[in-house]
């Protein structure tokens, strides 16, 4: 064991490359890991210093795994996944059938909670963990158990079952629009404050692409309230700040409670759609598959869209 120990990297230094070589970024790692850029940039440092070789090409804006890069992190993803793999078996031996969730903070918000009673009313047994976060949970680690994700189906970590597409319309708060008089086009919308957020997902749908969908050029200074999370928007329309652009899956609940209203007929359909991810290389826990035939079963029962787009 000690000779081993003398063969191996330090596991902080190594953890850091793994995180940093998946996302692709020193950023994304350090958000993962909740340390900072700097800190993983060092602990990499250290590890190239280490082996005596570099792991990543240091690109303008971007990061590429080295030949040798490549070979490490093929290596470190099996080793972690196996151990990965022995704790979730560990864990699921104890007296607790804990369904660990992740989501992010938008769909948690406005889809999942307002929904779940019904899954833990039909399933009193099952103990929930939702883990609310933005920044994509990978799944390796053994602590998340189903991944609900909204992109493109493609991941790494798991198999993506799909669950629905959705479609993007203008809305605002009732009052809003009885002060501004009527919003009937998208060529309507421009002079109006348009509340936007910093999405960081290249499939996610902001003002410029929906306006131009329908040959309405975005304002360059828009007046509206720019935010860092799709929730925020949310709340600042309902608070009458502006327009938003609203997603049917997301607002569809605050539109029949009144508190936002759509705006025009126009909307479209989105390049992406949500998924459950299952992980790989891990059975899948009964309480589960439970929890992915209910949200068929929500689908199921869900209102049909109507396509204008």
């Amino acid at each position: 064991m000690a000779n081993l120990r003398k063969k191996l990297p330090p596991l902080t230094a190594l953890t850091a490359f793994e995180a940093a070589a998946r996302h692709a970024s020193f950023t994304r790692a350090a958000t993962e890991l909740g340390v900072t850029q700097a800190a993983v940039s060092r602990q990499i440092h250290l590890l190239e210093e280490d082996f005596g070789f570099p792991l990543f090409h240091r690109l303008h804006r971007r990061i590429e795994l080295t030949e040798k890069g490549r070979l490490l992190f093929s290596a470190a993803g099996d080793a972690f996944s196996l151990i990965a793999d022995a704790v979730a078996d560990l864990r699921a031996d104890g007296p607790d059938d804990e369904l660990a969730i992740s989501a992010t903070i938008s769909f948690a918000h406005f889809w999942l909670m307002p929904r779940i009673a019904a899954f833990s009313r039909a399933h009193p047994e099952i103990k929930l963990r939702i883990i609310t976060q933005d920044a994509r949970i990978g799944t390796e680690g053994g602590d998340i158990d189903l991944s609900l994700r909204y992109g493109m189906g493609t991941w790494p970590d798991g198999q993506a079952v799909f669950l629905f597409e959705d479609e993007v319309f203008p809305i605002c708060s009732p009052d809003y629009m009885q002060t501004r008089g009527p919003i009937l086009s998208p060529a309507d919308l421009v002079d109006q404050p348009l509340i936007s957020s910093d999405a960081d997902d290249p499939t996610w749908t902001g003002w410029e692409e929906w306006l131009a969908a329908f040959s309405v050029k975005a304002p360059k200074k828009s007046r509206g309230l720019r935010c860092s999370f799709y929730t925020e928007v949310i709340y600042a329309a309902m608070n009458g700040q502006g327009i938003a652009l609203g997603w049917s899956r997301l607002v569809s609940d605050l539109i029949q409670q009144g508190r936002l209203v759509r705006l025009t007929d126009a909307s479209i359909r989105t390049r992406a759609a949500y998924f459950v991810v299952i992980p790989a290389r891990r059975p899948v826990k009964e309480s589960a598959r439970l929890f992915i035939e209910w949200l068929g079963s929500e689908h199921a029962s869900g209102e049909p869209f109507v396509r204008n787009a």
